[in-house]
């Protein structure tokens, strides 16, 4: 859940400097700032299972994998908007500023009952403005589910969830089993 921290205008610089002198993270939406919520130990560790994952797959070629403290830069309708995306994957040769992404190949949410709407909805949306997006995932905390979303697909869900399942990130060449994004969360038998 997020809370508007006053309603004067913040520039992206002023934002930008903020963000790395605070000890908390904020997003950004047209030059209001949002605070964040705390993550919990379970979506701290989904999102760490993912990360693991990318980042030994993508060792030693042109992508990497970045966790929640990089931010995601977007231009939703002509604003300037900030995320801070559980997990991404970046290609780019574009992205070249050190806090954060403009082009990222995928995205991944770890999606909880008070985020999901927004996971879902509004960040679901603006994710699909961004020309190098493939992929974007969303994983629920509290139960093995998961929904893909692909560009080569004009963004239809796919979801996945139960014991032996697992999603296929293509764009990365990647299959991701349910007990391997859950491991140490949820218990998913094959």
């Amino acid at each position: 859940m997020q809370t508007a921290l006053n309603r004067d205008y913040v520039t992206v610089d002023d934002y930008l400097t903020g963000e790395e002198l605070s000890k908390v993270k904020h997003e950004y939406s047209a030059g209001s700032v949002y605070a964040m919520a705390g993550a919990t130990r379970e979506h701290n560790r989904i999102a760490g299972n993912i990360y693991s994952a990318f980042a030994q797959r993508l060792r030693g070629g042109p992508c990497q994998a970045f966790i929640s403290d990089v931010k995601l830069r977007l231009d939703a309708m002509g604003d300037d908007v900030f995320y801070y995306p559980d997990v991404m994957v970046g290609c780019d040769s574009r992205d070249t500023h050190r806090l954060y992404l403009r082009y990222p190949k995928v995205l991944v949410e770890v999606s909880s009952e008070s985020t999901e709407r927004l996971d879902r909805g509004e960040k679901r949306l603006a994710y699909q403005t961004i020309e190098a997006l493939e992929e974007y995932m969303i994983v629920a905390q509290d139960r093995p589910d998961v929904t893909i979303f692909r560009r080569a697909n004009k963004w239809a869900p796919e979801s996945v969830g139960g014991p032996g399942q697992s999603v296929s990130l293509k764009s990365v060449d990647l299959t991701l089993s349910l007990s391997v994004i859950y491991e140490g969360v949820l218990r998913i038998d094959a």
